[in-house]
């Protein structure tokens, strides 16, 4: 197992006690964002952008520099998630067309798509690293289970 597995194994642990079953999502994503930005190495910046009109995503709660205000689901990584409901690792995000730089130093993403539970695109999880490459297929595994959460409150609303 990896540093980095290791490190998702601890923050799901976290997350069974501090999510309560009825918690409000915003509070979810904030201790989300919180938990995975300072114990996993390497994630320089680490937030949602939750769907606030139709065919736009707007900053929700983050940890890292300011991030985007608003992102079209015509825009980006974080846009072609949502638009596509699929998770997208950008090893290179100079190599990715039409890319947002919201700062300069990133240099690759990860962005994954959160459902209600009628299946709709509701927010993205977007994670950024100072680091080439820094995201693969065990991260996406752990992150879309992690994010999965955020459809069982969905759920009880």
């Amino acid at each position: 197992m990896t540093s980095r597995e290791q490190s998702y194994r601890l923050v799901n642990q976290r997350l069974d006690h501090l999510i309560a079953p009825d918690e409000d999502v915003v509070s979810a994503m904030a201790t989300i964002v919180c938990e995975l930005h300072h114990t996993c190495a390497g994630f320089d910046w680490t937030g949602f952008y939750r769907v606030t009109r139709p065919q736009l995503l707007s900053v929700g709660p983050y940890q890292g520099h300011h991030g985007c205000l608003r992102i079209p689901f015509d825009k980006g990584v974080c846009g072609a998630a949502a638009r596509t409901g699929s998770t997208i690792v950008v090893p290179d995000v100079n190599a990715f067309p039409g890319h947002i730089a919201c700062s300069a130093t990133t240099k690759s993403e990860i962005v994954v798509p959160v459902f209600d539970v009628q299946g709709i695109v509701v927010a993205v999880l977007d994670i950024d690293s100072n680091d080439a490459a820094a995201f693969g297929e065990s991260d996406q595994v752990a992150l879309e289970q992690i994010v999965a959460r955020l459809t069982l409150l969905l759920g009880t609303r």
